[in-house]
């Protein structure tokens, strides 16, 4: 907590901020709102000095390509500490919360999923750009080991929880299956890999990404898939199709993309 305050103070010049500790998701991190007179920072505490450095320079880069992320502002010598720009509150999870309980979404709640999955292709194009991969963590690409991690999460935090009857021999080959498929395709693209409506601000109505620390290059069809699949979005088949395209009209505007196909 001492080295937030040291950091907030060596930014602003401002002593003494008033601290707020905030959710943090399931997160080994912790956030904090430092707040003085007219200035509002958040304040980040996280064990693992890698996975740090992977935030830190990744949104170093995003800001170089304009894209919309947090600007980090100041950070720890010991790497476990830093400073960001302060986004609000405002979450697309919680914006559009009456259409995630009624599967009716209302025509600006749509407004914000079109938009927030347009600037999704703009982020794995541009956010891939001139990247230095070595900053990823824990691996700079996806590979087959993880999507067999991805796979044998659902399979064993998910599925055997159930009691459902499944034959896992085949459930293997539909996951080997599954991952050739998955990396059939090189493209030179960010894979966010934790792509969901909670790691989407809201600043203005407008989508800022975040948590996109443990991207790395990959595939564009994992983030799309995450995004409208996530367990708690309950879109109807119709504004998933309706979503789809519109991410495939952004994507287009980078390179040629076949809709069937895709």
């Amino acid at each position: 907590m001492k080295e937030l305050i040291s950091l907030f103070e060596q930014h602003t010049g401002k002593e003494n901020p008033l601290i707020e500790p905030l959710p943090s998701s399931g997160s080994n991190r912790r956030y904090y709102r430092l707040t003085l007179d007219d200035v509002s920072l958040i304040g980040v505490y996280g064990q693992s000095k890698e996975e740090n450095n992977a935030f830190i320079e990744l949104a170093k880069h995003f800001q170089s390509r304009k894209l919309n992320v947090p600007k980090v502002l100041k950070v720890s010598k010991d790497m476990h500490h830093y400073i960001q720009e302060d986004l609000g509150d405002v979450v697309l999870f919680d914006a559009i919360k009456a259409g995630r309980n009624t599967k009716v979404f209302s025509h600006g709640e749509k407004e914000l999923l079109h938009k927030t999955i347009a600037k999704l292709a703009d982020f794995q194009v541009e956010g891939a750009k001139d990247l230095n991969l070595d900053v990823c963590y824990p691996q700079p690409e996806f590979n087959e080991r993880s999507i067999h991690w991805d796979l044998n999460y659902f399979k064993y935090s998910f599925l055997k929880t159930t009691g459902m009857e499944f034959q896992e021999d085949l459930l293997e080959n539909d996951f080997e299956r599954m991952a050739e498929k998955l990396l059939e395709e090189k493209t030179n693209t960010f894979l966010y890999r934790d792509f969901q409506s909670r790691n989407v601000m809201l600043v203005d109505d407008e989508p800022y990404f975040i948590d996109f620390q443990g991207g790395r290059k990959g595939p564009v069809y994992y983030d799309v898939a995450s995004f409208l699949w996530q367990a708690k979005a309950n879109f109807p088949d119709e504004l998933r199709y309706e979503l789809i395209d519109t991410y495939i009209v952004a994507l287009n505007k980078h390179y040629p993309v076949d809709k069937d196909y895709f």
